[in-house]
């Protein structure tokens, strides 16, 4: 396993080098579903963690693929844009924040979920990334079930109001995706999977 491709100093890398072996001394296996485990223990502190995560109808082939043909990744707020790696891929990383405004102000939906429906028509063949927001979750999942085709949608949204409920709905959907269960999760976990699967993928090259 290869460091971060964002740990670019000496100090850095091994830092992440430690890290990874400390993770997978707790986390076993060596599977690319394993690795994404171990990725967001290490985002979150927390081995127990790594029972949390799921992965449905092949997201880490289909991930794999999407960002290898430089598909486009939606995220649902900045920080996960920021967080996602720019180096290894040829992918744009675009925020939806500001896509949908008007839409916003018109039928109340939060920011998040407005960006999704002004966003629908890009979303086909796109990876999307929900780290923190219920709603877009949702509202993705009704456009996913409405036709919709993402390569891939990665949600680990965090809280008490509808954030076990969304994934759960997720999960249902046919589409490929990578959730945790409950009320756990945060963008951390949803940029380490993503760039967990960056770093796989430039090991397929």
């Amino acid at each position: 396993m290869s460091a971060d491709l964002g740990a670019r100093t000496k100090e850095a890398k091994a830092i992440s080098e430690q890290s990874r072996a400390v993770v997978r001394s707790i986390v076993k296996g060596d599977t690319p579903e394993d690795r994404i485990r171990q990725r967001c223990v290490i985002a979150t502190g927390d081995p127990a963690f790594a029972e949390f995560m799921r992965f449905n109808n092949e997201p880490v082939k289909a991930g794999m693929e999407a960002i290898m043909r430089g598909a486009t990744i939606f995220t649902d707020i900045r920080m996960a844009q920021v967080g996602i790696t720019k180096m290894g891929h040829k992918c744009e990383v675009r925020c939806v924040l500001e896509a949908g405004e008007d839409i916003s102000e018109k039928t109340g939906a939060t920011r998040t979920s407005a960006g999704f429906m002004a966003l629908e028509d890009e979303l086909d063949g796109a990876i999307i990334v929900i780290g923190n927001a219920p709603s877009a979750a949702l509202t993705v999942c009704g456009m996913i079930e409405k036709g919709a085709k993402p390569a891939l949608l990665v949600a680990t949204p965090v809280g008490f109001v509808n954030a076990a409920y969304s994934k759960e709905r997720v999960r249902a959907l046919e589409v490929p995706s990578i959730t945790c269960v409950g009320t756990r999760g945060g963008t951390p976990v949803a940029v380490a999977v993503v760039n967990e699967l960056v770093e796989i993928a430039n090991e397929m090259v």
